[in-house]
């Protein structure tokens, strides 16, 4: 199994949730071995993709280095970690990735649009070899060893609309497509109104995000799935994983997770070096991992 780019650049122009202002993002493919990279080309700088460049969790997933920040980063790295993408560089004009819809779908059609190269070098993912969980009150979030990818999220919230919700998603990209990409961020309102009294998502509207009073769902549409609401928790856990730099092959499990606790796992899981393995697809080719994934990648075209 091989490393993963797309076949060409590709620019697309949006705003950012929480800034509100516009933003043009440009995908470029890189060499083998290259990794997930950050640029902001408004200031000169490269954000490498790494739990050691995360400088803030409360909102969203915030990457930074020397003052500059880039935001928002989960949803488009949840795509491009769904798609097996190993090697690209992500270029922004501004602090924070445009929101398009307020799920990952947008950018599973651009993925598409552009299509996806295999390169001449190994696959490797990161195989999770011990359990470990990170717990903070009533909110739990674990790894587990598994030969699969697994992803199995359950929320609790006091809300006619919501309440409790648990799905389970095991990994392919097909499934990805159809279950989790299409999964919309949500906030209540009394919620965004006072983010907007603070400066924060100026950006966020009906046509991007579910919105919820206390008793019902604002958007005149209604839900793209009755648990969209869990779904879109796995859809940005999916994104926070990412910033292990690779594939992650193991069973991501959470109650009431979040983004915060998301990294702290990540941490928990690079920092001994007991609790994982990197392990080369290529010379693994016969192993349970490798045949689970090549399944999962086979329903989309590679060339």
């Amino acid at each position: 199994m091989k490393q993963r780019t797309i076949k060409k650049s590709v620019e697309i122009v949006g705003i950012g949730l929480h800034k509100g202002v516009p933003v043009k993002m440009i995908l470029e493919p890189l060499e083998a071995d290259s990794g997930i990279i950050f640029y902001r080309s408004d200031e000169g700088i490269t954000i490498p993709l790494t739990p050691e460049s995360v400088v803030d969790t409360k909102m969203a997933t915030v990457i930074g280095k020397n003052g500059v920040v880039i935001s928002t980063i989960e949803h488009l790295l949840s795509a491009i970690y769904a798609y097996g993408i190993d090697n690209l560089r992500i270029v922004l004009d501004n602090d924070e990735i445009p929101i398009l819809d307020g799920s990952s779908s947008g950018y599973c059609m651009l993925i598409d649009e552009v299509g996806i190269k295999e390169q001449d070098k190994p696959k490797k993912a990161i195989r999770v070899k011990k359990p470990i969980e990170v717990e903070m009150g009533n909110k739990v979030v674990r790894l587990k060893p598994s030969n699969h990818i697994i992803y199995d999220f359950s929320i609790n919230f006091e809300h006619p609309v919501i309440g409790e919700q648990q799905f389970r998603f095991d990994y392919s990209i097909e499934e990805y497509k159809e279950n989790i990409s299409r999964a919309r961020t949500f906030g209540f309102l009394h919620e965004v109104q006072y983010l907007r009294s603070i400066g924060l998502a100026l950006g966020g509207s009906l046509e991007n995000a579910i919105v919820l009073d206390d008793q019902k769902i604002l958007n005149p549409d209604g839900l793209r799935y009755d648990d969209e609401f869990v779904r879109h928790k796995i859809l940005d856990a999916i994104g926070d994983m990412s910033l292990l730099g690779y594939t992650m092959i193991g069973e991501y499990e959470a109650i009431a997770g979040s983004h915060h606790l998301n990294h702290l796992l990540t941490k928990k899981l690079l920092e001994d070096p007991a609790n994982y393995e990197i392990i080369d697809l290529e010379l693994a080719t016969q192993t349970s991992e490798a045949k689970n994934l090549q399944m999962a990648y086979a329903t989309n075209k590679v060339k």
